[in-house]
């Protein structure tokens, strides 16, 4: 099943990733401008893909709000079903598999506006399909953690650590995201009013990345811990700096997410091979000729 999904952020990692999927399975997609009539816009939807989020976490505990009662009020309008890319911020700082039993302890400012974002989709009319997700992974973006966190100093060897460096973290990789968005649109007629689903992507350590680029480029490279100092002091002039600082936990936690209720929707998905993610990150020209990359677990 098919129909129209508008795309909110249509030129964001979401947006874009998502209009790329419901295009290639066949639906009539728009895109959402911003500043104009959501609900007007969503008119004759089918589905509602919520790429909207504000940049380098500016003032999330004001515009996040505005951003959900649109949606909620477009959705509920239209009769539109909710796609939203949820986080495990609201998910605290126990080490673990995180699933949808998993309880929900913001420890974070940041992790409480999410948690108040997904308990206005709960309380609202409108079928939602939260599809929760770690770390992006953006190939066609250097701005997300990729970019400007492990791979900031790529190209000088290094590959940075924000946390342990055999701390786990679960990534999702945005096309493979998306492809899993459409399917379960596909199938929102056999989905419960309210549905909280664990996108699993990726699971892997900073060492278990180093050994992994090195195989695939034939280059070694060092690791290298992220100056956390330099947040601090630049933190109260510096929103991004003293934003990321407040999710510093996060990088220290363990953690992956679980598959389970996802493979049971989807039993023929299939995740993009890790070694194919991590070749579309490189740098141009670091592509290793021949041979195999070196092999390390790290599927979630």
């Amino acid at each position: 099943m098919t129909g129209t999904a508008l795309i909110l952020g249509p030129s964001g990692k979401i947006g874009s990733n998502a209009s790329r999927a419901f295009e290639a399975a066949g639906w009539h997609v728009r895109h959402y401008k911003r500043g104009t009539d959501m609900t007007e816009a969503a008119r004759g939807a089918d589905v509602i893909v919520n790429g909207l989020n504000p940049p380098n976490y500016h003032d999330w505990d004001r515009i996040i709000p505005a951003i959900t009662a649109q949606v909620i009020a477009a959705a509920e309008a239209s009769g539109a079903t909710i796609i939203h890319p949820a986080t495990v911020y609201n998910l605290g700082d126990r080490p673990g598999t995180w699933d949808e039993t998993t309880p929900h302890r913001p420890v974070a400012r940041k992790g409480r506006i999410r948690e108040e974002m997904e308990d206005a989709f709960r309380a609202s009319s409108a079928q939602v399909i939260l599809l929760r997700a770690g770390h992006f992974i953006d190939p066609e973006r250097d701005d997300d953690i990729m970019g400007i966190g492990h791979l900031r100093a790529l190209r000088r060897g290094r590959v940075t650590a924000l946390g342990g460096t055999d701390v786990h973290q679960a990534y999702a990789y945005l096309p493979d995201w998306s492809r899993a968005a459409e399917a379960l649109a596909a199938r929102r007629e056999t989905l419960p009013r309210y549905n909280d689903i664990p996108f699993p992507g990726h699971s892997f350590s900073v060492r278990e990345l180093t050994a992994r680029l090195e195989g695939l480029s034939g280059r070694p490279l060092k690791i290298f811990h992220f100056p956390w100092w330099l947040f601090r002091v630049t933190g109260p002039l510096w929103e991004l700096a003293r934003e990321m600082t407040e999710m510093r936990y996060l990088y220290e936690t363990d953690h992956r997410l679980g598959a389970t209720r996802l493979s049971a929707l989807l039993p023929e998905f299939r995740a993009t091979e890790l070694d194919a993610v991590l070749r579309r990150c490189l740098p141009e020209g670091w592509q290793r000729a021949g041979g195999a990359p070196m092999t390390v677990a790290a599927n979630g």
